[in-house]
C-alpha cells in the first residue's frame, strides 16, 4: 500500500517521480489569475488562525459543508471561527474523490509541517498548530506568497479601480510582481442589475461622457491604458457563453439608453453590444500585447433563494450547456482577420468542449509567439485529477502541449499555491507514464524541458515577464 501523501504522491512510475523532483518541484510560481486582494499583499495581512486561512472567502469549502448537511450558521454565519473550522474539519474526511482532500492536506503539509489527518477527532490539534505558526512574521499575505516561491500573482480587477494597492507595492521591496488584470464584465453587461450605475461609475473613472455605446468604448480604452501602465499584463472576460452577433451604431445606441433607463433589452440588442465591446476590448489587447482570458459556460446563481440571501460568489454555481463554438470562431475570426487578435486563454466550464477548444486553437496560430492561443487549465469545477489528466490530454492530442502556460489557482486563499504542486504531480505523472508505456523516448533532457516549461517558462514568456 503507497502511504497518504508521501513524496512521490501522485507519481506512479520512475520517470514521473525524476520529472517532478528535479524539474516541476524547483520551478517559481506564475500564478496569473487569482482572486487575491491586492490590499492584503499591500498590508501585509496577518491571520490569526485557520478558519480565517481557509473558510473567509473560500467557496470550493463553503460548497462541501453544505453538501454535508451543515448549517449556513457555521459556512457564512456568525459562529465562532473555532466552531466553523470543527464543522469544516468532520466535513472533510467524507470528502474522498474530491480534490479538496488532497488541496487540504498539501496545504496543511506544505505551510504548517502537519503530517497528520484532518477530521473532526484531530481538528483542535492542528486548530492548536496553526494558532501557533501564525504567530511567526513569516506567516503574512506576502510571507506566504514568499514561502511558496511565487514569482508573479496576477490579480482580478474592476476597471474603475485607482489600482492604489498596485501602485503601493511598486514601492515597495516586495520582490513579487502583483500585476492587475482587466475585468470589464460589468461594462458588457448592459442586461443585468445595477449596470446604469456602473456606467455612471466608469464615467467617472475614465473622464468620458458617456452617452453612445462608442463613449463607453473610449471610456474602456481610457481605463487599459491606465491599467497598462500600472503593469497589466492580462484581461479576463467571464461571459455567460460566447456570443457573436453584428450591429449598427444606430442599434448599439439604442440598446444603450434603453438600458440607461432601465428598460429590458431583446437578446439581439444585448448580444450586439456585448460583441461590439468584446471586439473593441480584443483589438486593444491586441495593441498592448496583453493576453486576453474567456472563461464561460458557467451558470452562476441558479439557485435564487440563495442568490437573494447572499449574493453572486458564494459556492452556488454550476456548469452550463451551451453552444458557444460558432460563436467563438466567428468573434475570432473578426479580429484576426485585420490582424487584430490578441494572445488569448480560453477556458469552459464545460469539459465537453475540450476537443472541439483543441481544434479551434489550432486555427489561429501564428507565427508571433508560440502557443499565442491557448486552453485554459482545467477551470473551477474541473481542476481536479480527472479534470486536468483529460485537459492535458486533449490538447496533447490535439495541439502542442509543450506551449502550454499551465497551471492557475483562481483562488481567494493565499495557501492556494498547493495547487500548483497538485497539478504539477499530475502532470509528471502523465509525462511519465506516456514514456514507461513507450509513447515517448526516455530523453530526460527534452522531458525536463518541457516539464519546466509548462511548470513555469511558458507562461513567463507568454505574459512578457
Amino acid at each position: 500500500m503507497v502511504p497518504f501523501l508521501s513524496e512521490d504522491f501522485l507519481l506512479t512510475n520512475p520517470t514521473a517521480k525524476t520529472l517532478y523532483h528535479q524539474h516541476a518541484a524547483k520551478m517559481p510560481i506564475i500564478d496569473y489569475h487569482c482572486h487575491i486582494d491586492p490590499k492584503e499583499i499591500y498590508e501585509d495581512r496577518r491571520f490569526e488562525n485557520i478558519t480565517q486561512l481557509w473558510l473567509g472567502g473560500d467557496h470550493y469549502k463553503w460548497r462541501i459543508m453544505r453538501s454535508n448537511g451543515v448549517s449556513e450558521y457555521y459556512i457564512t454565519g456568525d459562529a465562532p471561527d473555532r466552531e466553523k473550522f470543527q464543522k469544516f474539519a468532520e466535513t472533510l474526511p467524507r470528502c474522498i474523490g474530491n480534490p479538496m482532500y488532497h488541496w487540504c492536506h498539501l496545504e496543511l503539509k506544505n505551510f504548517f509541517g502537519y503530517e497528520g489527518v484532518l477530521n473532526g477527532n484531530t481538528a483542535q490539534q492542528v486548530w492548536d498548530l496553526v494558532e501557533e505558526k501564525v504567530k511567526d512574521p513569516s506567516f503574512s499575505a506576502r510571507g506566504l506568497i514568499l514561502q511558496s516561491n511565487v514569482a508573479m500573482v496576477g490579480t482580478t480587477d474592476d476597471p474603475c479601480s485607482d489600482l492604489q494597492y498596485h501602485k503601493l507595492l511598486k514601492q515597495t521591496d516586495f520582490p513579487v510582481k502583483v500585476c492587475p488584470s482587466f475585468r470589464p464584465d460589468p461594462a458588457l453587461n448592459i442586461h443585468k442589475p445595477g449596470f446604469a450605475a456602473y456606467i455612471a461609475k466608469l464615467s467617472r473613472a475614465s473622464g468620458v461622457d458617456i452617452q453612445t455605446a462608442a463613449d463607453v468604448a473610449r471610456a474602456l480604452t481610457a481605463r487599459i491604458e491606465y491599467f497598462d501602465e500600472v503593469g497589466c499584463r492580462a484581461a479576463d472576460h467571464g461571459l455567460d457563453y460566447v456570443m457573436y452577433a453584428e450591429a449598427s451604431e444606430a442599434q448599439l445606441d439604442a440598446a444603450l439608453a434603453k438600458a440607461l433607463k432601465g428598460e429590458p433589452l431583446t437578446k439581439a440588442e444585448i448580444e450586439g453590444y456585448q460583441t461590439y465591446l468584446l471586439l473593441h476590448c480584443g483589438r486593444e489587447y491586441a495593441r498592448l500585447g496583453w493576453a486576453m482570458q474567456i472563461h464561460f459556460s458557467c451558470f452562476r446563481t441558479p439557485n435564487s433563494r440563495m442568490f437573494a440571501k447572499l449574493g453572486a460568489d458564494t459556492g452556488h454555481d454550476c456548469m452550463a450547456v451551451t453552444d458557444s463554438s460558432a460563436a467563438l470562431h466567428k468573434v475570432m475570426d473578426a479580429l484576426d482577420r485585420d490582424g487584430q487578435l490578441p494572445k488569448t486563454i480560453l477556458y469552459s466550464l464545460n469539459p465537453a468542449d475540450d476537443q472541439w477548444l483543441d481544434t479551434l486553437i489550432g486555427a489561429y496560430q501564428d507565427d508571433t509567439i508560440p502557443g499565442k492561443i491557448q486552453h485554459g487549465s482545467a477551470w473551477w469545477f474541473n481542476d481536479n485529477k480527472v479534470g486536468m489528466q483529460n485537459q492535458l490530454t486533449s490538447l496533447g492530442n490535439l495541439g502542442i502541449l509543450g506551449n502550454f502556460v499551465g497551471m492557475l489557482t483562481d483562488s481567494r486563499s493565499l495557501l492556494s499555491y498547493a495547487r500548483h504542486e497538485y497539478f504539477r504531480r499530475i502532470l509528471c505523472n502523465l509525462l511519465g507514464t506516456w514514456v514507461e508505456n513507450g509513447e515517448y523516448p526516455a530523453d530526460m533532457e527534452a522531458l525536463g524541458a518541457i516539464t519546466e516549461d509548462i511548470s513555469f517558462n511558458n507562461a513567463k514568456r507568454y505574459f512578457n515577464l
